[in-house]
């Protein structure tokens, strides 16, 4: 994204807590437009509101805000500690919240502005073994469309985008099995990028996702919805074997 970002003239900001990526990502793209990078722990704060007066100060105004941390921890939820179910919520739900809300009041006062949550297709299905990532992707669904509702009412062109895709090959879902073609991340990149200039409200990649679920809900009982996603297209089964990305 960063270098499809560079690539239409795009001066590029990245938060990151692990500071080696970021400069692996500065020194990989450097050449193609100006790209910079803050170190930021996004579950802090206190971080998220010191960095973003040091962007204000340093860069300027940000126009666009792309929101896509997220983690997963992959187990049964009486397997979960408290730790994981706070950490969880706090960078996949409660992050994006505090970084458009950093940012927004600028956007609001110039009139201008575009908000990109990146939500999970997790967040229209329930599923084994994901029930705190589906809590966290379904609150982020909620509060992303709320804001985009919420610009319209008080008739600000400040625009909202909530993407919904199913698992992507970045090392974050090692191990999951499935059905449904797992994405690869060139593609989805520039599904995102192009939803963006497209001013989509919502959209799941592949598109098919928002639409099957929510047909299928509305038309289907809970049991024969259940029988239908878990055992003929097996979305009940796919995090039977997960491992995740290694640390």
């Amino acid at each position: 994204m960063v270098r499809l970002l560079l690539e239409r003239n795009a001066k590029v900001i990245i938060w990151d807590i692990n500071q080696e990526k970021i400069d692996e990502t500065i020194a990989q793209f450097y050449n193609i437009g100006k790209v910079l990078g803050y170190h930021v722990a996004v579950s802090d704060i206190a971080q998220i509101q010191e960095t973003a007066k040091k962007v204000k100060q340093e860069i300027g105004i940000v126009d666009v805000l792309i929101n896509h941390a997220g983690i997963i921890v992959g187990k049964y939820f009486s397997e979960h500690t408290v730790s994981d179910i706070s950490k969880t919520m706090e960078i996949n739900s409660n992050a994006p919240m505090h970084i458009t809300k950093v940012f927004l009041d600028d956007m609001m006062e110039q009139n201008y502005g575009y908000i990109c949550n990146i939500a999970s297709s997790g967040g229209l299905v329930s599923n084994p073994k994901k029930s705190v990532y589906a809590a966290s992707k379904w609150a982020l669904i909620g509060w992303s469309d709320s804001l985009r509702l919420e610009m319209k009412q008080l008739n600000k062109k400040v625009n909202v985008t909530t993407i919904m895709p199913y698992y992507i090959t970045t090392g974050m879902f090692d191990g999951i099995q499935s059905k449904i073609p797992i994405l690869e991340p060139e593609a989805t990149a520039l599904t995102i990028v192009k939803a963006i200039e497209k001013n989509k409200k919502m959209l799941s990649i592949p598109g098919y996702i928002y639409r099957f679920t929510r047909f299928g809900q509305a038309i289907m009982s809970i049991t024969v919805f259940d029988w239908f996603a878990g055992d003929v297209l097996g979305i009940y089964k796919t995090m039977e074997h997960f491992r995740g990305r290694k640390k």
